[in-house]
């Protein structure tokens, strides 16, 4: 059981991380002219970007707003609570002897 252990950490932090970095996104797209390309802001736009662009393609902004962070944080919150919530999967298997 300490694969799944250490699995369930792994998966935690990242998608924990994930969620974070989304929600520092949607503060920046609050601030347009914020350049992306420049440290520490590209710390934020480098492992989030490719979840966006096709999302993007899906779901175009609406209002010139771009939701897609938000959908995003969405997604990683739900398979964070399905795999690792307090009925999920991943702590089910690791109560199992």
């Amino acid at each position: 059981m300490i694969g799944v252990n250490l699995t369930a950490w792994i998966l935690g932090l990242s998608l924990g991380l994930m969620t974070l970095l989304f929600i520092f996104r949607i503060v920046l797209t609050w601030y347009p002219q914020a350049d992306l390309n420049r440290f520490p802001l590209n710390l934020v736009a480098w492992p989030t970007e490719p979840f966006l662009v096709p999302m993007r393609k899906l779901i175009p902004p609406i209002g010139g707003v771009d939701i897609t962070p938000i959908i995003w944080v969405g997604i990683f919150s739900l398979v964070r609570e399905i795999l690792l919530g307090q009925q999920g999967l991943l702590t089910m298997m690791s109560r199992v002897n």
